[in-house]
């Protein structure tokens, strides 16, 4: 009686180790897990893309460096993180067990990435008072515009030294008027009761006070 029931206990595990590794054939998926850390500390590096070379991206490592994820025995599969350096690995295609652990060591890329800082918007009830208050530069069009107006225009010539046109012109001008009182004494306006006019009309006005320097209306389109 005994011997009846030992073989039938070594036909039932036969059975199932038989079984075993026919679902095991049938089913070509495995249970792809384990850790990416760091060569150099050995520190989880979080959020790295999981690619497999039949599916593409097929998840991520979590902040701790743990990833698990599905693959088919003899994929290729690759660990890319922006700032460390790809890595493959070959899932074995002769695995008989479904599941495989792996620890990946990813090294540091030579190429840095400026940091980029992303700040909130503020609240809605201070939305339009930082787009009014906001201080936005002028585009070429706003500034062509400014510099071709007139008070602008006459800034510039004024600053501008004279050419060779304005120079000559004014040279005549001066011979002109030394030779209209050629041998004779020019007009003297200092008891001009129109020149002492206009004189008193100016200081009442205040036209020789101090006053602060305006600045040039001028705007550099560079």
């Amino acid at each position: 009686m005994g011997k009846k029931v030992l073989l039938l206990f070594l036909l039932m595990v036969t059975g199932s180790i038989v079984s075993a590794q026919t679902n095991s054939k049938k089913n070509p998926f495995v249970l792809f897990t384990g850790l990416v850390l760091t060569s150099d500390s050995l520190q989880p590096i979080p959020y790295v893309a999981v690619r497999s070379s039949r599916r593409g991206l097929i998840g991520y490592s979590d902040e701790h460096g743990y990833f698990d994820v599905v693959v088919k025995r003899g994929d290729t599969i690759e660990f890319q993180q922006m700032e460390k350096v790809s890595t493959s690995h070959v899932v074995p295609d002769t695995l008989k067990a479904s599941r495989y652990n792996v620890v990946k060591l990813m090294t540091q890329d030579t190429i840095h990435l400026a940091a980029i800082f992303i700040r909130a918007l503020p609240p809605k009830s201070l939305f339009y008072h930082e787009f009014v208050t906001k201080d936005i530069p002028d585009d070429a069009l706003e500034r062509a515009r400014k510099n071709l107006e007139s008070e602008a225009l006459k800034e510039e010539l004024r600053l501008r030294p004279a050419d060779a046109q304005a120079s000559q012109q004014l040279l005549a001008q001066t011979r002109a008027n030394q030779l209209y009182y050629y041998k004779q004494a020019p007009p003297q306006n200092y008891l001009s009761p129109v020149a002492w006019m206009q004189f008193f009309e100016a200081w009442k006005r205040g036209d020789f006070k101090k006053k602060k320097k305006a600045k040039p209306a001028y705007v550099s389109p560079y």
